[in-house]
């Protein structure tokens, strides 16, 4: 295993002059990247720029350490820190991304608007519907709300989840209800298990699909690269992709080889994409309601990237045959081309056998 800091004297060897900060969290519900993903990126970097490293972000505290390290990019594996520790995930954010762009530093991905969108998964959705795109019709249900029939206006079957968790978590064979008393079950679950409110939407019954975005390099455009997923049946002869499932990687990817049905799923993903005024990188589900309609079901803007494991890296090897090592300095390079660099320095930063080489600005 790398070790957690490495620098490199540039001049003496071919590597490009920068300074890149991997960060993540060792608290699972700030963390978007696990060590496992963030050793992996380390991997990845070393011995192509001069100094890498990885800063844990727990607090305010280290988010003032990250900046006094003054690095070229950092390399975001998570949103926010909270103001206040007690309060949990509900209570006052400090976002990286903002606070970052304060500093003048450069990061990975999408900006702090685009991550208050995703994570809160109902906000997504009323701004996917703003823009006129399909998702399937949906209410919240708060964590302190009385629950009453009144109060859902939706067909059954219905589909529950918390509006704020990623990675399947909070997902399982309750989650489909046919009937109130279902419901009412599995809200007061994700209340007593999860302290998040809950997301109920009408069930949407057909094929599931997960679209990875990656910004090409030298243009304006995008790599929209859809994938199928199909979970093993559970008990009752459902396909979710869980917690269990996402984490033990048992959901089957599968190439979409149908140019109509590949169509619209892309074409659905990057409109969302756009809506929620993502950039450089991310990635779009969506799942068909029974009439083979595709409808959005959410987005992740800082997804799982560890190889073969998960459907951003997945999709990039399936769509364009693009390898982790590729995807990865890729995204790093988008980040480092929102800031001004010298003519000299794009000769480094040629990519061969995946995406072309960056523009001097994004």
């Amino acid at each position: 295993m790398p070790p957690a800091r490495k620098k490199i004297d540039a001049q003496a060897v071919a590597v490009t002059a920068k300074h890149i900060e991997i960060v993540r969290s060792t608290k699972p519900w700030l963390s978007s990247m696990s060590r496992v993903s963030g050793d992996a990126i380390l991997e990845v970097l070393y011995g192509q720029y001069a100094e890498v490293g990885v800063t844990i972000v727990n607090d305010l505290s280290d988010l003032e350490a990250l900046v006094a390290l003054q690095p070229d990019l950092v390399f975001l594996g998570m949103k926010f820190v909270p103001i206040d520790s007690s309060l949990g995930r509900n209570g006052p954010k400090i976002w990286l991304a903002d606070y970052l762009d304060e500093y003048g530093i450069a990061y990975t991905g999408s900006n702090q608007r685009a991550h208050a969108l995703e994570l809160d998964k109902h906000l997504a959705k009323q701004r996917v519907l703003d823009a006129g795109l399909n998702t399937s019709p949906f209410c919240v249900i708060n964590h302190d709300q009385k629950l009453s029939r009144e109060d859902i206006g939706l067909a059954f079957p219905l589909f529950i989840k918390p509006t704020n968790r990623g990675g399947g978590l909070g997902i399982d064979s309750d989650s489909v209800a046919n009937n109130f008393d279902e419901l009412e079950t599995k809200v007061r679950s994700i209340t007593a298990n999860l302290e998040s409110d809950s997301l109920v939407e009408e069930y949407l019954p057909g094929r599931e699909f997960s679209v990875a975005i990656l910004k090409y390099e030298t243009s304006r455009e995008f790599a929209v690269m859809p994938i199928e997923l199909i979970a093993p049946q559970d008990e009752r002869g459902l396909r979710l992709l869980s917690s269990n499932i996402k984490a033990s990687n048992k959901e089957t990817a599968i190439m979409v080889t149908d140019q109509a049905i590949k169509s619209k799923v892309t074409a659905l993903a990057m409109a969302v994409f756009e809506a929620l005024g993502s950039r450089d990188y991310g990635r779009v589900d969506i799942r068909f309601d029974k009439t083979g309609t595709p409808h959005f079901l959410e987005a992740n803007l800082i997804p799982s990237l560890i190889s073969g494991y998960g459907s951003f890296p997945k999709a990039c090897v399936m769509n364009i045959n693009l390898d982790y090592e590729q995807m990865i300095l890729s995204i790093v390079r988008l980040g480092l081309a929102r800031q001004p660099i010298l003519e000299a320095d794009i000769a480094e930063h040629s990519l061969v056998g995946g995406l072309p080489v960056l523009e001097a600005m994004a």
